[in-house]
């Protein structure tokens, strides 16, 4: 697919941008041109001189399945190469949201996992869900580690405690377990998710943009230069444990829907 296909953007004249990601036979999977792709939708949103408000949602069944294991698995020896160069876009992209001046609302159905499902659901500023939504860090199933600024950003939701427990053991939560936890703002039925999402979007529009801009700078100022900071270890330590047996393994117990027989190589 043609990159200006695999993410879409829109602006209405209000100032809601919608982005999409937009391989839906995929699951959305995040490979090294949906991620280009996906930089240069959010950089095009920062020109939008009226833009009020950025609603983050994937095509099809999913949000975001995470990383593309089939892409990851079929590179070999080479994926640690691969993935240095999708966890530096992956990087760009997270920095891109978090440091937009507009509020971010991800609208969540389906599956939220990894990096790129889990991940930006973190970076987003509010997050809406539908009841059937799940969602699952998933990285160390894989023998690989947290990305997408998520060794900052998930603490800081959860606390320290539960975000060990779901980055160490990998549950699926659903929705409930997520919005009881701090992980998202609002869960709604599945057939309310775009209504509320739009509902939602509405608000922010309707509100002062430099208010909320500044408010969304000032709550994440805290955490926001220790993100940026965590980013490259966490590229640096993805690349590494890719190289790794144990991560060759992971992806193959992924793609063969099996448990993984990880042996510390």
């Amino acid at each position: 697919m043609a990159d200006q296909e695999l993410v879409l953007l829109d602006v209405d004249e209000r100032g809601v941008a919608r982005l999409r990601l937009n391989r839906p036979e995929a699951s959305n999977g995040m490979d090294v041109p949906l991620l280009r792709a996906l930089y240069d939708k959010i950089m095009n949103a920062y020109s939008e001189p009226n833009l009020r408000a950025l609603v983050l949602s994937g095509e099809g069944k999913n949000f975001c399945a995470g990383g593309d294991v089939k892409t990851f698995a079929s590179k070999g020896e080479a994926l640690p190469d691969y993935l240095r160069e999708a966890t530096s876009w992956l990087q760009v992209c997270v920095q891109g949201l978090l440091n937009l001046p507009a509020p971010v609302i991800a609208s969540v159905h389906g599956f939220a996992a990894g990096g790129g499902g889990f991940g930006l659901v973190c970076a987003a500023d509010l997050v809406v869900a539908a009841e059937s939504a799940k969602f699952l860090g998933g990285a160390t199933r894989v023998g690989m580690a947290p990305d997408a600024g998520t060794t900052v950003t998930l603490p800081q939701l959860v606390g320290l405690r539960k975000a060990l427990e779901i980055s160490l053991t990998n549950p699926v939560l659903t929705a409930a377990e997520a919005l009881e936890i701090g992980l998202l703002t609002k869960v709604v039925p599945d057939d309310e998710l775009g209504k509320a999402t739009e509902d939602l979007a509405s608000q922010l529009a309707d509100g002062a943009p430099r208010a909320l801009a500044a408010t969304k700078r000032l709550m994440w100022a805290g955490l926001g230069s220790r993100v940026e900071a965590q980013l490259p270890e966490e590229a640096r330590t993805v690349s590494e444990l890719s190289g790794t047996a144990d991560a060759r393994e992971g992806l193959d117990a992924v793609m063969g829907r099996r448990a993984p027989s990880f042996t510390g190589r």
